[in-house]
């Protein structure tokens, strides 16, 4: 494959996880690939030979999604380089664990700047190359945990849910201009997502919710150590940025997951509230 006919890609958080593994299958499958961490130096960056990177396959360059600045400048230097962009994955994101009570405003910000805002910033920077190439797609990582509220990741799931309604509405407003807009879903993968999850200061001190929460977050953390690779994701991504008319949303995961939110739909609210919190050990 010529350089020229190669598809142009940016993913965030691409140093690890689902980022990672998507940046390196779609490396393999002959795309050029940016990949964007907060604490990663460019390749191409004017620094002394012992300072640079070279931890990945693909190009991997410093942009924090949470900076404007930083994400004009990451997505500026992939234009410069390649002179347009085909595909933008966004998959920055880490969890907060805590109940609402115990999450500060400050705590949930910062839930809100890399999980919600983040991704905002990243659309708003590549959708004018995108209209005017009258082409692109924009692939967003949600959550299953933006379809169902988790006890004790109640600012989580309220970014992922943020980010279904933002994504619905981005989805129409711009495919008239040949723009393709998707969220995938994933349940519960096996990633380093599990050891970068923040819990709030007030859930690690005297917190009334102490022995729930720990009972909740144990079934959380069992789940994600024992899920599938995010390779799967990897896969699904491709097959999506290679179909001209993908669905809105891909949820993915284990199936007992994906069948909790087909149940959501068809059983008592009541009754779908009792099995979950059965499950995160509640009752």
């Amino acid at each position: 494959m010529n350089d020229e006919d190669r598809r142009v890609v940016l993913i965030t958080g691409a140093s690890s996880g689902i980022g990672k593994a998507c940046a390196n299958y779609l490396h393999q499958r002959g795309c050029r690939v940016y990949g964007t961490s907060r604490h990663v130096l460019s390749r191409t960056a004017e620094v002394p030979r012992t300072e640079r990177v070279h931890s990945a396959p693909f190009e991997m360059i410093q942009m924090d999604v949470d900076r404007d600045t930083s994400v004009t400048r990451g997505v500026g230097l992939v234009l410069e380089n390649e002179g347009r962009l085909d595909i933008l994955v966004n998959s920055a994101g880490f969890g907060v664990a805590g109940s609402v009570e115990d999450t500060s405003i400050d705590e949930a910000w910062s839930q809100f700047e890399t999980n919600f805002f983040g991704v905002l910033r990243t659309c708003r920077a590549v959708l004018p190359v995108m209209r005017e190439q009258r082409y692109g797609y924009i692939v967003n990582i949600g959550s299953m945990a933006g379809l169902i509220g988790l006890p004790f990741q109640g600012l989580y799931s309220a970014s992922k849910f943020a980010l279904e309604g933002m994504t619905e509405a981005l989805r129409m407003e711009v495919r008239p201009f040949g723009i393709r807009v998707v969220l995938i879903e994933p349940g519960d993968f096996h990633t380093q997502f599990t050891a970068h999850r923040r819990k709030t200061l007030k859930s690690q001190q005297d917190s009334v919710y102490v022995e729930k929460f720990n009972a909740a977050l144990g079934v959380v953390e069992a789940d994600e150590t024992n899920g599938p690779s995010p390779d799967r994701i990897a896969r699904l991504l491709e097959r999506i940025v290679n179909d001209p008319s993908p669905r809105v949303r891909y949820p993915i995961g284990p199936i007992s997951e994906r069948a909790a939110i087909t149940l959501k739909k068809v059983m008592p609210p009541r009754l779908f509230e009792w099995a979950l919190m059965m499950y995160y050990k509640l009752l």
